[in-house]
């Protein structure tokens, strides 16, 4: 059984657990219950009906939030030639070729996000097993294979997410921090919400959104009327 601290009781105390919240309510809410010593992290939790074990069910996309994410992102990039000068421009945190590869074997893993070109990628192969199951490994589908380094790189650090539905069929996206405004917080989720549309899978029948809950880090998870977002 789930224990909860005497502050989180109080703060669900104040919640009508029998109604949905309009986004700028729960945003605002989330914002007046945060009191730890800490800037946390907003995140969107939605359903959706898909079941990923098929593959034309699968959702796994990318969104820019407008607002940025609020996190300091370390983008690695392994290139070779022009593109580690170029990387090296863009403001890449780290830039190597087949030495970062086998510094990342070694053990090194001092990033976010690494960005590949192209005809990288069959050295990079063998660094499946370590990036793989950190979510790191490069994949054209989440941007991080590219030859437009330059781009890629601001992308990113200005708050590109990669997000993909778990075995449940749920999205788990942070959105910002809580020290965001409600409308830079609900600009970002307004994004996000684009995307999951734009980007609905072909094999997808039905009611498409099941529920949306807002949460932050320590807070409650508030549920959100998706017709007042759409």
């Amino acid at each position: 059984m789930v224990k909860h601290s005497r502050r989180f009781k109080t703060i669900i105390q104040e919640l009508d657990k029998t109604s949905l919240y309009s986004p700028d309510d729960a945003l605002a809410l989330l914002k007046k219950f945060s009191s730890v010593n800490f800037i946390e992290t907003l995140e969107a939790h939605i359903s959706l009906g898909l079941d990923p074990k098929y593959a034309d069910q699968q959702l796994r996309s990318t969104v820019i939030l407008p607002k940025g994410s609020g996190k300091i992102v370390k983008v690695a990039v392994i290139a070779q030639g022009e593109g580690l000068h170029t990387a090296s421009l863009a403001g890449a945190d780290k830039v190597g070729s087949e030495d970062l590869i086998e510094e990342i074997l070694k053990g090194y893993l001092d990033f976010d996000k690494l960005v590949a070109t192209p005809d990288m990628m069959l050295m990079i192969a063998k660094l499946g097993r370590i990036l793989g199951p950190r979510g790191l490994m490069p994949s054209p589908k989440s941007g991080t294979v590219t030859n437009n380094l330059k781009d890629a790189i601001r992308e990113f650090k200005s708050g590109k997410l990669e997000y993909k539905i778990d075995r449940t069929g749920i999205l788990h996206v942070p959105i910002g921090k809580i020290n965001f405004s409600v409308n830079d917080l609900k600009i970002n989720l307004k994004a996000l919400q684009s995307s999951i549309e734009r980007n609905r899978p072909s094999g997808s029948k039905g009611k498409y959104w099941k529920s949306l809950y807002l949460s932050s880090t320590m807070g409650p998870g508030i549920p959100v009327d998706i017709g007042l977002l759409k």
